[in-house]
């Protein structure tokens, strides 16, 4: 029996999910991609490279330590895999990754500007304000080093230079819900500064309140995790 079978179905129901909803660009794409780190061990289950989504079947999600060793699956994985296992050295209390090309976040990662706190529930699910990663050629180490230095700041959404966006999670549920309010947030802000007229952001004392709040949820929050 395949003791990844599970990690494996669930990556593939996720990817497939937001293949639909247009998050990877489109239902023949194979940009992004999903990966879930298993519990307790430095293991990761994480989509193939080239393969579209919409074709995918549990057993060719790849299986691979930390080290990018191979331990099932016989398609090539994904070339930011060591994107991923940086997030996952960099912060320990991530269990899974989602990295999109949603549309509306991809704005923000192509004029190279945060996303503020706009709303207090999606301040409380990801944090004050999504950050920029300084751009990087995908797949090569600069990207790995620019995402780790980024992620540190214990949020949970990002966007990447002329790239995408970063979504995660305690769990896999978690990061596709993370992928959802990122894109939300990402909407209302676009067409909120589209009216030309000033944008309010959170109040200071809110944004106090949401890091308390964070905190008191979730002490691992701020953890930086091994270099």
């Amino acid at each position: 029996m395949d003791p990844y079978q599970e990690d494996r179905k669930d990556v593939v129901d996720c990817c497939q999910w937001l293949c639909r909803q247009g998050y990877f660009g489109s239902l023949l794409s194979a940009g992004g991609n999903v990966s879930v780190r298993i519990p307790d061990k430095p293991v990761l289950v994480i989509t193939p490279s080239g393969k579209p989504y919409m074709k995918l079947v549990p057993e060719e999600i790849c299986v691979l330590d930390f080290d990018l060793n191979r331990i099932a699956g016989d398609l090539a994985p994904s070339i930011e895999t060591a994107m991923h296992v940086g997030i996952y050295r960099t912060r320990p209390d991530v269990g899974a990754v989602v990295h999109t090309h949603q549309a509306y976040a991809s704005v923000f990662a192509l004029i190279n500007q945060p996303i503020p706190a706009l709303f207090d529930e999606v301040a409380l699910a990801i944090g004050e304000t999504v950050d920029v990663v300084p751009y990087a050629f995908s797949g090569t180490p600069e990207l790995v080093q620019n995402v780790r230095q980024t992620v540190g700041n214990g949020c949970e959404c990002f966007v990447m230079q002329n790239h995408g966006a970063l979504n995660l999670g305690k769990t896999l549920e978690s990061a596709w819900k993370h992928a959802e309010l990122l894109e939300k947030t990402a909407q209302a802000y676009y067409h909120a500064l589209t009216t030309g007229k000033p944008v309010t952001t959170l109040p200071a004392e809110t944004i106090q309140r949401v890091r308390e709040l964070r905190k008191l949820t979730d002490p691992t929050v701020s953890l930086k995790g091994e270099k």
